[in-house]
């Protein structure tokens, strides 16, 4: 399951692509309009910012604005920072691969096979869906 801060990171992602290469977006216009509570929300748009996916100004037309473009961002970099591995289980990470204390043999595993599947399907679904994709539909 995601975290609620992912979940927002992605809602306000989505807003701010939508308003890419026309205006910056306050945080109280991204914190009303997507329903996110305006303290966590500084926390996360600094988190992105830092990360390099936001810029921001100051000012009377300051706020923040996408770096990047709609579709050069997808949903898997955005997971990725804030919850890390996207797999169900350690033994079928790529990036945080831990070995299976409960596994005789990885090999053999069928239940690693099938999370290892699921793992594949998720990492190329998320990989797959950009900012831009999600604002089309």
């Amino acid at each position: 399951m995601l975290t609620q801060k992912t979940r927002y990171s992605m809602l306000a992602m989505i807003k701010l692509a939508k308003e890419f290469g026309n205006k910056t977006l306050m945080i109280n216009e991204i914190a009303e309009s997507e329903k996110i509570p305006k303290r966590f929300l500084e926390a996360i748009l600094l988190e992105l910012k830092k990360n390099g996916y936001l810029g921001s100004k100051l000012g009377k037309k300051g706020g923040y604005y996408l770096l990047k473009k709609p579709e050069d961002v997808n949903l898997l970099e955005i997971i990725r920072l804030f919850e890390g591995s996207i797999a169900m289980l350690p033994c079928t990470s790529e990036k945080f691969y831990q070995p299976c204390e409960h596994c005789k043999d990885e090999i053999s595993c069928n239940i690693r096979h099938t999370f290892k599947d699921i793992r594949e399907y998720t990492f190329k679904k998320l990989e797959n869906t950009s900012l831009a994709t999600l604002i089309s539909t």
